[in-house]
């Protein structure tokens, strides 16, 4: 497989993986108890915790793309 072709799956396993994982332990500003800025959308979260959903999807994407390399040289599907 040519290295472009490796980065371009890998980069659609990770965006797909992103998301996915983005929805995870999202609370809006008055499920944490407080009230939002006038002008914010309801549904905003107060704390989006991107840095640990980056490094998640960092993980799961590699894991699984390292899934699916391995079923391509092996031929196992």
């Amino acid at each position: 497989m040519k290295p472009g072709s490796v980065l371009a799956i890998y980069l659609l396993f990770w965006m797909l993986t992103l998301f996915a994982v983005l929805p995870f332990g999202v609370r809006t500003t008055r499920e944490e108890g407080g009230e939002p800025v006038p002008g914010e959308a309801d549904s905003a979260p107060a704390n989006p915790m991107l840095g640990k959903k980056l490094l998640w999807t960092t993980v799961i994407a590699t894991t699984l793309f390292a899934l699916f390399y391995a079923n391509y040289v092996n031929g196992w599907v």
